[in-house]
């Protein structure tokens, strides 16, 4: 008969030995992941209604699939996300039935045409994807995992790929859209703004936003010249293309969103310094508790790499 203090012990060793395991199969959630999102299951459990309950046969029904086993496969592909809380899931007459839930539904394309489906479907790209596979010899050698992989910097990179190139800007469009959406509700920072400069705004989604709920605003969207040729007119924005290591357009406050967590301290200090004419640094990436998730990227520039 074992003791308390052994059962404690060999429960404790089960629980890491089970979560060692989960990390082994860490890649399998976000490929069942991107795979659900790109059969359109969100979606269609969306479209039936606000509290709908779907069987795997139901979703698999509006697919465009004449697999018999569709239901079976798609069963054990929504299972996977309910133990890992993206869907619910109950049962009735023994069938699983499964909704959207807070999670999921940001899966799901909302009343703006946005989810967070362009966003996974980034960080499950090739291009992204082929990066990790230099990181042990990034550190062992020296370099950026990506550079090593694709000869350029990741920011460069998509000017010379134009499919990446549409995918990384709906990715950030998308995800763009549905912070700002937020922001706008809530911070009145802007308010006394004229002129605001938004560094790395991509397609310009953040300035539409601030300029429609702040019409007084003239934004500047301050880009790479790549992604600016793609950005649509918006009225009260202007699109410029530049690098912001260089020079940035001048207005009285500048706005960051996924930015900072790209670079290393010190190219972060030396942008930060070289802005204090500012009256106003707003930083999406520092402010908001729902950024809290950057700090799970690794910085795309190693700490004493030299780029100038």
């Amino acid at each position: 008969m074992v003791s308390s203090a052994e059962a404690r012990s060999i429960q404790e060793k089960e629980e890491s030995f089970a979560y060692a395991i989960q990390l082994v199969n860490g890649s399998v959630l976000s490929m069942t992941l991107q795979a659900t999102i790109e059969l359109g299951v969100f979606d269609i459990i969306s479209k039936a209604g606000p509290d709908a309950k779907l069987s795997a046969s139901e979703i698999a029904a509006q697919m465009p699939t004449q697999n018999k086993d569709a239901p079976q496969m798609l069963d054990r592909m929504l299972w996977l996300l309910a133990t890992h809380s993206v869907v619910d899931c109950s049962v009735v007459d023994l069938d699983r039935l499964y909704s959207l839930n807070s999670v999921s539904g940001f899966f799901a394309t909302d009343q703006d045409g946005v989810s967070l489906g362009p966003l996974m479907a980034l960080f499950q790209d090739k291009v992204f994807l082929d990066s990790w596979s230099q990181l042990k010899d990034a550190v062992l050698e020296g370099g950026i995992p990506f550079d090593r992989v694709h000869g350029t910097h990741a920011f460069e990179y998509p000017g010379l790929d134009s499919r990446f190139n549409q995918v990384f800007n709906k990715a950030m469009y998308n995800h763009t859209a549905i912070v700002i959406k937020n922001i706008v509700q809530v911070y009145r920072g802007f308010e006394n703004v004229k002129q605001l400069v938004d560094v790395g705004g991509g397609l310009g989604v953040t300035l539409k936003a601030v300029t429609a709920k702040f019409p007084h605003i003239k934004g500047i969207n301050f880009d790479l010249p790549h992604v600016i040729q793609h950005a649509p007119h918006y009225p009260g924005v202007e699109h410029v293309g530049g690098d912001m290591f260089e020079s940035v357009p001048k207005g009285d406050a500048i706005f960051m969103k996924w930015i900072l967590h790209d670079w290393s301290d010190e190219h972060c200090l030396r942008y930060l310094m070289s802005q204090l004419w500012n009256k106003l640094f707003v930083s999406a990436d520092l402010s908001l508790p729902m950024q809290a998730s950057c700090r799970n990227f690794l910085a795309e520039t190693p700490k004493k790499t030299k780029l100038f």
